[in-house]
Formats: structure tokens, C-alpha cells, sequence
């Protein structure tokens, strides 16, 4: 009897290490949202230069989110597929079930004495400090400086996380802005680099690079960009973000001449509590020349926005949250106005 005992102890125990070592993880991620735009346009879409919450007086899905992950100490690989309005509006200019990919990458580790990587596929933008997924981003709508740079990128990248992982640095080379297939007659690979500094837990220092032609061959036009950004966590609990971008990009091929755009943006954060968290930020993108951002005005994109948002935690990993934004333009850019306002609300749930 004490033999099958300790059989059936061994047994439960055998398995109970296979689960906590199982290397193939699953997880999800619902955002559902509504937004109020103050210009209230009738086909429903805000103005193009948004791309999350986007849709004007409706009960939508931002992003819909499956992924499952492996992990070892030798190879990485990671699978996300996506739905929602996030899919339809930043993949917009991929072919058909590439709409549908969050990510979809494979990755090896080179050296068994240091943490050099090699991963290629699609991969979440080495680029700013928000990503896709909500819940992560202090702020319930992306900033001007996120939604109009890379959220996501194809191609392969080369990284390196020093032993006392303070140091992160990364090589990539990609098939351009924000893109999985590349712009037809354009055989030229984009670069980015990375290079992350964290002294302590409380202070992230990031600066990402990038150039590429997003042109055809034929009518080439070099796009050379700089995100720069601190994160500083003051007291536990308070925060701050300070960003600035900075690209320029050739007026014409072979030009010795460029256009440039800049967006610096200062973000605060304050959690009164465990459940309440208060989120405040300002922020500036000027683009006179149209490079990221066309309007046919005059004076081109030359906008200041201001935000605050009240965050929630209902239960662990379920957050609500609601946010008022302001945005003002030089030229008239919104429905014949210099400004407007928008009202978003939304349900952040993760497993």
C-alpha cells in the first residue's frame, strides 16, 4: 500500500512539473470601445490621422486578441491573431489574412554564454512607447507620436540584453514603415535600431532609429527617424513619460534637400489607489510638409492635443476607463474647424 502511495505521489508529481514547465503559453486580450467625436461625422470615421478607436457613435471592438507563445532557453516563437477596428484601419494596406496578424515570429538563441537573439517574422514595432494593446498604454487613445509611427514591423532583428539587464540593444533589418509586404518596385531593405537603458527599476531611457525608402526604386526618398523617450516612475505612485520623435525624409530622389517632422509629447500618471488611476497628457505634432500626415492645407499638420483619463480596475484583469481629448490645429482640419473634441470609453479584459 505505501508503494502505490508513493507511486501515485510520484505520478502527481511528475505531471504537476510538466505543467509548470510546459514552454507553449495561450493568452487573450478584448478591448471593446465607444467614442463621441464633437465633429460628429456621418460616415462614422474620425479624422485620418487616428487609428485606434476611430469610430465615431458606435459600440466597436478595437482589438480582439489571441496569442500563443513558446518559450525555452534555446527558441522563442509567437502567434497573435487580431480582429477588431485596429486591424481594419493599420493593416488597411496589407493583402488578405495578413489583415489579421498581431504577430508571427520565430527567434534562437545564438550564444549559450550571453542573451544574443535572432528572431525574424512579424513583431511588434521596436518604435515609441505604446503599443496595440490598451490596457499598457497610460492613456485610453494613442498619442499623435504613436498612432502616426510603426505599431508593428516585418523583418528580422538581432538583440543583445546585457547580464544585469540594464542594457537592451538590437539590429534590424525590415521590409519598411510599418509594412509585411513591400511597397511595389521597392527592392530596398529599411534599418532600426534600439538601444534601452535601465539603471534602476524606476527609470526605462530608450532612443530607436530608423531608415528606409518607403517610394518605389525609381522615384527613391530616404526616411531617416529618431524616438526618443524616458520613463520615470517618481513614487510609486506617480509617473511620467517624456517622448520626442524627429524624421526627415528627401524632398525628391536624389535630393540634397529634406522635408522634417517632430512630435514631443509629456505624459503624467497618478494612482490615487489599487482600482483608481489618473492619466493626463499634452503633446504637439508638427508636419508641415505632409510627410506622415496630409492635409492639402496651407500650413500642412500643426497640431497641439491635450487628454485626460480616469482608469478603473473593476477586477484584476478587467479594467474600465474613460478619457476626454482635445486637439487644436493651425488650419482648419476638422469639419471646417480648427479643433475639435472627442469622448471615448472602453472595457479592457485580459487572460
Amino acid at each position: 500500500m505505501k508503494k502505490l502511495f508513493l507511486m501515485a505521489f510520484a505520478c502527481i508529481s511528475m505531471q504537476a512539473n510538466a505543467q509548470q514547465s510546459n514552454p507553449l503559453t495561450f493568452s487573450g486580450y478584448i478591448e471593446t470601445y465607444y467614442s463621441y467625436d464633437f465633429s460628429n461625422p456621418a460616415n462614422h470615421e474620425k479624422a485620418a490621422f487616428l487609428y485606434n478607436h476611430n469610430r465615431h457613435n458606435e459600440l466597436n471592438l478595437n482589438l480582439g486578441l489571441l496569442k500563443a507563445s513558446y518559450n525555452t532557453d534555446k527558441i522563442r516563437a509567437n502567434i497573435g491573431i487580431i480582429a477588431g477596428t485596429y486591424a481594419q484601419y493599420n493593416l488597411a494596406g496589407e493583402q488578405g489574412l495578413l489583415k489579421n496578424i498581431y504577430e508571427a515570429n520565430i527567434g534562437f538563441k545564438i550564444s549559450k554564454k550571453n542573451n544574443l537573439w535572432f528572431d525574424a517574422g512579424i513583431m511588434p514595432s521596436h518604435i515609441g512607447f505604446e503599443s496595440a494593446i490598451g490596457k499598457d498604454a497610460w492613456n485610453l487613445t494613442r498619442s499623435l507620436l504613436a498612432e502616426n509611427s510603426p505599431y508593428y514591423e516585418s523583418g528580422a532583428r538581432l538583440s543583445y540584453t546585457s547580464r544585469n539587464e540594464k542594457w537592451f540593444l538590437a539590429a534590424l533589418v525590415l521590409n519598411g514603415w510599418q509594412r509585411i509586404q513591400r511597397v511595389h518596385g521597392n527592392q530596398t531593405p529599411a534599418f532600426g535600431t534600439q538601444l534601452t537603458f535601465k539603471p534602476n527599476s524606476e527609470i526605462t531611457i530608450n532612443w530607436s532609429s530608423y531608415i528606409g525608402n518607403e517610394q518605389p526604386d525609381s522615384l527613391q526618398r530616404w526616411r531617416y527617424f529618431n524616438n526618443l523617450y524616458t520613463q520615470w516612475q517618481v513614487h510609486k505612485k506617480l509617473g511620467v513619460i517624456v517622448g520626442f520623435d524627429y524624421g526627415i525624409e528627401q524632398k525628391a530622389y536624389k535630393s540634397t534637400s529634406y522635408n522634417k517632422w517632430l512630435t514631443p509629447v509629456l505624459i503624467a500618471r497618478y494612482a490615487a489607489n489599487d482600482k483608481l488611476v489618473v492619466a493626463a497628457r499634452a503633446e504637439y505634432y508638427q508636419d508641415k510638409n505632409g510627410v506622415i500626415i496630409t492635409t492639402g492645407t496651407v500650413n500642412g499638420f500643426q497640431t497641439f492635443g491635450y487628454s485626460l483619463n480616469l482608469d478603473y480596475t473593476v477586477v484584476n484583469n478587467l479594467i474600465w476607463r474613460i478619457e476626454s481629448r482635445y486637439l487644436r490645429s493651425k488650419d482648419k482640419i476638422f469639419a471646417d474647424k480648427n479643433h475639435n473634441s472627442y469622448l471615448t470609453s472602453a472595457l479592457c479584459f485580459s487572460f
